[in-house]
């Protein structure tokens, strides 16, 4: 079956770097476009970052753009987010999923078929 395992979460200062990486398996991983999401207690789950199959496009939302960097690695079947400058608005629990489907554009958690555990994010002040 499916998995896709976070990893690289934890506890960082204020305008510190964190680097989470998604391992995938049981899917055609370099046909698939990849996203990453976060969510908070209490809050619908939003919307990061998204890949498409090559890499070679991605999408941000306007709150991460320039300090936070998707890529992936077809031969590791792993996706990659670095985050820099965090800022405390950016502690979430972060999820990877996956969407079997070659364009990558999709912002609409209901819309990918796969997702990761998680990974808890704290950006401390």
């Amino acid at each position: 079956q499916v998995q896709l395992v976070e990893s690289g979460g934890g506890l960082v200062q204020v305008g510190g770097s964190l680097r989470l990486s998604c391992a995938a398996s049981g899917l055609t991983f370099s046909s698939s476009a990849m996203a990453w999401f976060r969510q908070t207690p209490g809050k619908e789950r939003e919307f990061v970052v998204s890949i498409s199959w090559s890499g070679g496009s991605t999408y941000y939302t306007d709150s991460v753009k320039g300090r936070f960097t998707i890529s992936r690695d077809n031969a590791k079947n792993t996706v990659y987010l670095q985050m820099n400058s965090l800022k405390p608005e950016d502690t979430a629990v972060y999820y990877c999923a996956a969407r079997p489907r070659l364009y990558y554009g999709e912002t609409r958690p209901q819309l990918y078929d796969y997702w990761g555990q998680g990974t808890q994010v704290t950006v401390s002040s």
